[in-house]
């Protein structure tokens, strides 16, 4: 059994399918589950690659991965002819920023000085520092150094962009110990199960994106909580019964990934308000880095639809790791009864780019701009907020909700969202975002580079 768990928390940090973690599930808890709750979790379970012939999909298991230095630090060490006894880790940043500070010495560079000509040493200025090396040799040294301090802010870059990927996906879960997850089997079980359905992959449509929380999430949440659904012989009725054992859920794991204000409830004020100071970080690091991109592209702020030069990727997973932490932020604040704090601070969401031809798909089906655009549009950007540059409260918020037409409150934005449950649906193969029947297709349409927006490689007769 501790094998298992130890692989249901492997899905923490992979990009599992639903159908393939409930299987794991289903052979997790086994007997424990009532004759409903097996019925409920097979609806996902029967369509995992261990019950289907010939199982496969096209869609990739893992989340994107940033590559170390690996490769330059090797190439320092033979060019600078080093003897080092220590080992390295090429992918920890830190590491990697101490063992160009460590060598940068050994020809008087000075670490993040990389001008080409004003920050290299002269002949005569090498030899007051004692290089005896050629200026060839000399050159070659310092553009290493150089390169691998662009490598190490490039990697500190990629590591960002895929860490807020993840919590736009599903916020702090992959951040969970396997001591912590382990402590509570159905505790496990939820947070593996909604952890896969936030997962999802967006689909190419002009209407919403499927719900996260599904029949199955709520079932597996209802365990949590020591809730049975059980149905009486004429299968007319339900009801919902609470278990007489004692309730050993881990709502602290819980409130890394689902944080609705019943699971805060279990909560100590203590463990609200480390929640709350996290998040907060996390909203100014998001910030911080959205100005970035913001500041590198051009983008229509009116329309937020993309153009040509928008890195519509990094700003789209920017932009939901962002709401992602707002809604955690805005639940927590809640919890606590520190809503009036809106008074002072209420940041607004940040809108994702939409891509053209979605954009007029919606139009010509009779659709218009998100009235949420509008909101969008009107109030101050996170980053102006985060430096105090403009201030940005809830008086102003509702205002500009009203212009638009929309309800401050159930829109989300001054207030937490509400979570419907929704029927489960088998996961969808997709190619950028198109649904295809078949997972084998599926393949092949990539290699081709069909509906990714470039030049289709067509099969050789």
């Amino acid at each position: 059994m501790m094998n298992t768990i130890k692989d249901l928390h492997k899905t923490l940090i992979q990009r599992k399918r639903p159908e393939d973690v409930a299987q794991m599930i289903q052979e997790l808890l086994g007997d424990q589950l009532s004759p409903e709750e097996k019925i409920i979790l097979k609806k996902a379970s029967k369509g995992s690659l261990k019950n289907v012939f010939f199982g496969y999909t096209s869609m990739m298991q893992e989340f994107a991965t940033a590559i170390g230095a690996e490769k330059q630090i090797k190439k320092a060490i033979e060019i600078f002819d080093l003897n080092i006894k220590r080992k390295i880790d090429y992918n920890d940043i830190d590491q990697i920023e101490l063992f160009i500070k460590d060598i940068s010495p050994l020809i008087n560079k000075e670490f993040g000085a990389n001008n080409f000509l004003g920050d290299r040493l002269n002949k005569h200025q090498r030899k007051e520092k004692g290089l005896d090396i050629s200026k060839r040799r000399y050159n070659k040294k310092w553009r290493l150094l150089k390169r691998l301090e662009k490598k190490l802010l490039a990697y500190s870059k990629e590591i960002k962009k895929i860490e807020f990927q993840k919590i736009g996906k599903h916020g702090l879960s992959h951040t969970l110990s396997f001591e912590e997850f382990k402590k509570d089997i159905n505790t496990a079980c939820f947070i593996a199960y909604y952890n896969t359905r936030c997962n999802l992959r967006s689909v190419f449509t002009n209407t919403s994106q499927e719900r996260s929380f599904d029949e199955i999430s709520n079932m597996l949440l209802n365990r949590c909580k020591e809730i049975d659904s059980e149905t009486n012989v004429f299968n007319r009725f339900k009801k919902q019964v609470i278990s007489k054992t004692k309730n050993q859920t881990n709502w602290w794991a819980i409130s890394h990934i689902y944080t609705s204000k019943e699971v805060l409830q279990h909560l100590s004020d203590k463990e609200k308000g480390k929640l709350l100071g996290k998040w907060t970080s996390i909203l100014q690091e998001i910030a911080e880095f959205l100005e970035k991109i913001w500041i590198k592209s051009d983008i229509n702020r009116e329309t937020m639809i993309v153009s040509r030069g928008n890195d519509s990727t990094t700003w789209n997973n920017t932009a939901n790791a962002w709401n992602k932490a707002r809604d955690n932020w805005m639940n927590i604040i809640y919890a606590l009864g520190m809503d009036d704090i809106l008074n002072e601070v209420c940041f607004g969401k940040v809108l994702r780019l939409m891509a053209a031809d979605v954009a007029a798909w919606h139009f010509s089906s009779g659709g218009n701009l998100d009235p949420n655009t509008e909101v969008w549009n009107k109030i101050p950007l996170p980053w102006e907020v985060f430096q105090g540059k403009e201030k940005c409260n809830k008086e102003l918020v509702v205002k500009y909700c009203k212009k638009a037409g929309l309800d401050p409150n159930k829109s989300g934005w001054i207030a937490p969202k509400t979570h419907k449950i929704v029927k489960f649906k088998p996961t969808p193969e997709l190619v950028h975002g198109v649904v295809v029947s078949n997972p084998y297709l599926a393949t092949m349409l990539k290699k081709q580079k069909y509906f990714s927006g470039k030049k289709v490689h067509f099969l050789s007769r």
